[in-house]
């Protein structure tokens, strides 16, 4: 088993040179195989070996002297060790997850805490080739994709696998050949959680009635699966690098007619993609959501919305469609501010500063550009303020006779309805003098008899607009 784990490993590119590799350990026949195992890795490759023990509190002292026997095995190998002690029934309610999920989250929280303080490190956990078809199984059982079904991987981010080539019986035989002692949790061998229901009693069950190499059989096929998982999502990735219009933190900006003209199969991985690199992971967003967000594209309904879990937002433009990570907190909301003439006015609300000059027409050089415009100073009635649209504004766009409605204006220019409420609007006590970014009004602009001239200057420290949306801007 040895000499495979290390294959293992070497092949995989797991560990490197000069690597800092924690151990989970909890003292039960896996992760004391990994750790002596690993141990023997070390001779081969120079890296560092850490220790790692999480006691959950649930088998009271049982856990407890599992925690120790761990401390014990880390002085004698001389090896730094790290614990910690939680509730986790109760971390389990406050977060309304399942015990499992609640043991998985704590365990790989403080492993990455422990990880931060070592740096230049990775996580070895103890999954093996019988945790990987139980993992199958599960998937298989609640619904998934190929990706699914290519089951764990041997590296994953900080997260590396180095015994999933290897089954529970030839771990059982190393840890019996080696006299090395273990910790049993009792609670392993009871049907309670779905997942040692599976590893009790179906699997089991499928061994002495359909074939007895099942482990085997599922291991090779989520092998076959993996390979051709992985060919996909590399092809799906240099697509979508070839069909994005913009992307930040936030917010990712997709061609609409690239999109569509991808196979399902690529359009699910381009979105599954696209929030990832928003959230970081794609946990809770299962494969109904992206099929409700491909037929949102679809069918192509300007301005409207669909929302998925983790507040990921999917909205439908003109030729692009945007998704992005929303804020519940930063809801746009109606905003007035008054602005003082030849000043510098700061909004922080708006992340902008606003600075205002009066000039005399006669010594005025007008270069004009999207944030930057010059006014007729003797047309502007009362006080000027920088806000956003009010149900039934109208102004008088520049260039055209008549007085139009803002909503319209926006049709028009094709400005997503997602983007509206945010964009800010110029005015004094009777008329919009400057839809910002996009067209002043005809009543305000220079004429020859003009006199003196407002110049208006926006600087944003934040991109509000979109290069797409830049049509028609006078």
């Amino acid at each position: 088993m040895k000499e495979k784990v290390i294959d293992t490993i070497i092949k995989n590119n797991l560990i490197e040179k000069g690597d800092n590799i924690l151990v989970g350990v909890s003292g039960g026949p896996d992760s004391m195989a990994l750790l002596y195992v690993l141990r023997e890795a070390m001779k081969k490759i120079d890296f560092k070996l850490y220790i790692a023990h999480v006691n959950h509190g649930v088998r009271g002292k049982e856990a407890d002297e599992d925690e120790e026997y761990v401390r014990e095995v880390a002085d004698k190998l001389g090896t730094p060790f790290y614990s910690i002690k939680v509730d986790m029934t109760k971390y389990a309610k406050e977060n309304k997850l399942s015990e499992e999920e609640a043991g998985r989250e704590i365990r790989y929280g403080f492993f990455r805490q422990v990880l931060s303080q070592i740096g230049n490190g990775k996580i070895a956990v103890a999954h093996n080739k019988n945790d990987q078809a139980e993992t199958l199984m599960m998937r298989f059982i609640r619904g998934t994709g190929l990706d699914g079904l290519k089951g764990m991987d041997y590296k994953n981010g900080d997260i590396i696998r180095p015994l999933l080539d290897v089954s529970r019986d030839e771990i059982e035989r190393y840890i019996k050949e080696n006299n090395i002692e273990v910790r049993i949790d009792k609670t392993n061998f009871k049907p309670i959680y779905s997942r040692n229901k599976i590893r009790l009693e179906l699997i089991p069950f499928i061994k002495d009635n359909f074939n007895e190499n099942f482990i085997d059989t599922i291991y090779r096929t989520s092998r076959l699966m993996s390979i051709d998982s992985d060919f996909l999502k590399k092809h799906a990735l240099e697509k979508y690098e070839q069909m994005i219009h913009k992307e930040n933190k936030n917010k990712i900006i997709i061609s609409r007619e690239k999109f569509l003209d991808q196979h399902d199969s690529i359009k699910s991985r381009i979105l599954r993609i696209a929030i990832e690199k928003l959230l970081g992971h794609i946990k809770g967003i299962e494969e109904k959501h992206i099929y409700d967000a491909i037929n949102l594209v679809f069918n192509n309904n300007t301005g409207k919305r669909i929302h998925l879990p983790k507040n990921i937002q999917i909205t439908i433009g003109y030729d692009y469609f945007t998704v992005q990570k929303i804020d519940l907190k930063n809801e746009i909301k109606n905003y007035e501010y008054i602005i003082d003439i030849d000043k510098s006015t700061k909004i922080d609300d708006l992340k902008c500063e606003i600075i205002t000059e009066i000039l005399d027409a006669n010594e005025v050089d007008i270069k004009n550009n999207r944030f930057i415009k010059y006014f007729d100073y003797d047309k502007i009635y009362g006080n000027l303020y920088i806000r956003n649209r009010k149900p039934g504004d109208k102004f008088f766009p520049l260039g055209m006779k008549g007085k139009k409605k803002l909503k319209d204006f926006f049709i028009d220019l094709k400005i997503p309805r997602d983007i509206r409420d945010k964009i800010p609007l110029l005015v004094d006590d009777c008329n919009i003098i400057w839809v910002v970014g996009y067209r002043i009004s005809e009543l305000y602009k220079i004429k020859p008899e003009t006199k003196r001239i407002l110049k208006v200057q926006i600087k944003y420290k934040e991109d509000l607009y979109e290069t797409r949306y830049s049509t028609n801007i006078n």
